[in-house]
């Protein structure tokens, strides 16, 4: 892939500036410096986790020619018990990331959960238009806490 192909090639701030002295310019230069920062601000994505709570992540998707914003939320949980996420779906073009982390009091492990030498020791996670729902088998660990992150395409 060769540079010019690269969406955000200009996503990084310049790391020194010559301001002119004469007014004028010196307006001008400010007013291209503010675009600079601004553009590369929002080109970011944003490190808020709230919980029960959605968030914007700062994220652009192009599946088509319309931008789309993904939007993030975690929950807590204290075992595979099945909950309710209160998205509503009918905003929902995708999810992007269904993701969490168990803790079953000594290991901290992801979820969903893969045991690479005896697979049926898993925990399987998916999304409902109403839940996250968990399926365990016998052998996976069990977790008395941790968070599932939910992160989707808001097509509002």
């Amino acid at each position: 892939m060769s540079s010019s192909n690269v969406v955000n090639s200009v996503a990084y701030l310049r790391t020194s500036r010559n301001f002119p002295r004469e007014i004028g310019q010196l307006t001008v230069e400010v007013d291209r410096s503010y675009v600079d920062i601004a553009n590369a601000v929002n080109q970011r994505v944003i490190g808020i986790f709230p919980t029960n709570v959605p968030a914007v992540t700062g994220e652009s998707w192009f599946f088509t020619n319309q931008r789309q914003q993904s939007l993030r939320q975690i929950y807590s949980i204290s075992g595979y018990s099945s909950f309710n996420h209160n998205i509503n779906f009918n905003s929902v073009s995708t999810f992007t990331k269904i993701s969490g982390i168990g803790f079953d009091g000594t290991n901290y492990f992801p979820l969903p959960f893969v045991n690479g030498t005896v697979v049926t020791n898993s925990v399987e996670m998916y999304v409902t238009p109403t839940e996250v729902v968990f399926v365990s088998s016998a052998g996976s660990p069990q977790a008395i806490s941790g968070f599932v992150l939910l992160e989707w395409l808001s097509m509002v």
